[in-house]
């Protein structure tokens, strides 16, 4: 089977490693490629045997299997990127994190070319699962690919033979971990510049004391800190999702701003350079709440 992905970040890293080391052969595209960090992809693939290529159409070219991993803006605008590519018959799994309308509009356009859409669902954070994170399927097409999937690895279940489903299964989960994520930031570094923190931890740890306090505040400021722009993509995607439901998305709204917020001073450095070992690592909130209130003194309210 040749597998093409489209999207070489993170996710996309860990799922060439993961079917090369079974000897697949699998092609990829980014738009990265041409900036920067393309420089680091490319020293990837070369190490995992990947084949990267000039355009999405060139890399689906052939493949049995496309399996989309971009940023959740970018969901439908891949679709049509790559129909052109598409062999007849071929599976096209969507990895975005998207909402159901915009994985309806890009099924439309998949399967106007020929392919077989299907909708994935990635329902929690990749690394730690790899190939075997837990995965929603959706769409007509969605039986027929379960096996082929579960041969190479990938722990996915079928959630509904329409789309839609499971991607407003991810959205409306997206809106409570990615908002805990943004209280989390937002109250611990507030806490953190009246000096109360300790208190305010501590009552949080009596109401909800089967969670450490301590140990997630360092991994959601870690996580926010390191992919907040992707997030606050996903978390526009739920914003949308709520909307199509009929409701204002204040709080998903809300949850985007801070994300987006945080991946600007990023951006700037303020928790250090992007992509060295230290950034974003550290097993202590404060240090990261002390760098963001550093520079809210310095430029004013972040």
């Amino acid at each position: 089977m040749k597998i093409a992905l489209i999207g070489y970040g993170e996710v996309g890293a860990i799922l060439a490693e993961d079917l090369r080391a079974q000897g697949l052969a699998v092609s990829a595209y980014d738009l990265k490629l041409a900036s920067a960090a393309g420089d680091a992809m490319r020293a990837h693939a070369a190490v995992q045997g990947v084949v990267l290529a000039a355009d999405h159409a060139g890399a689906v070219r052939g493949a049995e299997l496309v399996i989309s991993a971009v940023t959740a803006s970018q969901a439908v605008a891949v679709a049509q990127a790559c129909a052109a590519g598409l062999a007849a018959g071929a599976f096209f799994l969507d990895f975005n994190s998207a909402s159901p309308g915009a994985k309806i509009r890009a099924a439309e356009i998949v399967n106007a070319a020929g392919g077989r859409y299907v909708e994935g669902a990635v329902m929690t954070s990749v690394p730690p699962y790899r190939i075997q994170v837990p995965l929603l399927l959706g769409g007509p097409d969605a039986a027929a690919l379960l096996p082929q999937l579960a041969a190479l690895g990938f722990a996915a279940r079928v959630a509904s033979e329409r789309l839609g489903v499971a991607s407003a299964t991810k959205m409306c989960r997206s809106i409570m971990i990615k908002g805990l994520e943004a209280l989390v930031i937002e109250s611990f570094t507030s806490a953190r510049h009246y000096g109360v923190e300790d208190a305010v931890i501590a009552s949080l740890q009596e109401s909800f004391p089967s969670i450490d306090w301590e140990r997630q505040g360092a991994y959601f400021f870690q996580r926010v800190i390191e992919h907040g722009r992707r997030r606050s993509e996903e978390v526009r995607e739920a914003a949308v999702t709520v909307a199509e439901a009929g409701l204002a998305p204040y709080a998903a709204d809300a949850t985007a701003d801070r994300q987006a917020a945080m991946a600007d001073l990023a951006d700037l450095g303020v928790f250090g350079v992007r992509g060295t070992p230290g950034f974003a690592r550290s097993a202590d909130w404060r240090v990261e709440a002390d760098r963001l209130l550093a520079a809210i003194a310095s430029e004013g309210q972040a």
